[in-house]
């Protein structure tokens, strides 16, 4: 009815799962902190980058925020220095 080998081989069963379980509930747990840390970030650069309106220079071509433009240091620039 029972042999020691079908005893051996439940026991290792058993243990397999055992570890198994406690290695799939610490990666949910890492998972859940890592989650957490993303949204606190997430939240933070969502308040930092806000959409700005930019705008050309036609004398040097390139693209500046349109509140905080500066002299590009060209004949002709249309933003103070």
């Amino acid at each position: 009815m029972f042999s020691p080998l079908k005893l051996l081989v439940l026991a290792a069963i058993i243990a397999a799962v055992w570890y198994g379980f406690k290695i799939l509930g610490r990666g949910g747990h890492v998972r859940a902190k890592d989650s957490e840390a993303d949204r606190r970030i997430g939240s933070h650069r969502k308040a930092e980058a806000e959409a700005e309106d930019m705008s050309k220079c036609d004398v040097c071509g390139t693209f500046v925020p349109a509140s905080g433009a500066h002299h590009c240091g060209r004949d002709g620039c249309p933003y103070p220095s």
